[in-house]
């Protein structure tokens, strides 16, 4: 996944109401920018940090800027647009290489309901064995050398979104959940039990109900990001 056009380099001065952070960049302007990510961003917003950041001319929007990497007080570069994760995984199915599990599915669809449950999965794949969907999760949070953690803050929704998961498969039908480390730091992925444990505990109950559960690492350049590798998904 490659930017559009040159990222705009600064430092954070703030992240507030979830959505919003101010940065002053290198030529000393001052902005107040979109921050692409609900989550808490544990290690990733801390001020004084350096970020970059995307621009758009697009007409109606009220910040021209989108809060797009960040490197961690360690040196790491992450990526933390939430938004940017399922076009890297999407990459990774189509290519068909880091992710041979899920196949080389001839008809791939994204943002599908799943029928009958209170979610849309991020995609759906139908290939001759029947249709898979499949739900993409941003990991940024990392507080031991190489350890990715989802979540980074209480999350209802994913767990939410492991029950659906795990009700498919239970049902008969085939689902998959791809964790995407956007930091090159990455080793493996874990449940963030100390933070969640209500999610840490959906998701062993999803695996051992039979969903595949799949992490990509990816590598955070400045150009663009791209999952270059599998991570294996820990859960002690």
């Amino acid at each position: 996944m490659r930017y559009a056009a040159p990222l705009v380099a600064g430092r954070l001065q703030r992240r507030y109401k979830r959505f919003l952070a101010d940065v002053t960049l290198d030529d000393g302007a001052a902005l107040t920018c979109h921050c692409p990510n609900t989550g808490s961003m544990l290690g990733c917003a801390e001020p004084g940090l350096r970020v970059w950041l995307s621009a758009s001319d697009r007409p109606g929007r009220k910040y021209r800027h989108t809060w797009e990497q960040v490197e961690t007080r360690e040196g790491v570069r992450v990526g933390i647009h939430t938004g940017r994760t399922n076009a890297l995984v999407r990459e990774a199915i189509d290519a068909g290489r880091l992710l041979p599990e899920l196949g080389a599915a001839p008809a791939v669809r994204a943002e599908v309901p799943v029928p009958g449950a209170p979610m849309r999965a991020d995609f759906r794949l139908e290939d001759a064995d029947g249709v898979r969907y499949v739900e993409v999760k941003n990991v940024t949070a990392a507080v031991e050398a190489g350890i990715a953690l989802f979540p980074d803050a209480p999350s209802s929704r994913g767990v939410r979104h492991l029950e659906v998961l795990t009700g498919l498969v239970r049902a008969g039908g085939r689902a998959a959940l791809v964790f995407c480390a956007q930091r090159e730091d990455a080793t493996e992925v874990r449940p963030a039990d100390a933070i969640d444990p209500a999610y840490g505990r959906a998701l062993r109950e999803a695996i051992a109900a039979g969903v595949e559960v799949l992490a990509l690492g990816a590598r955070v350049e400045e150009h663009g990001i791209r999952a270059d590798r599998r991570l294996p998904v820990v859960c002690p």
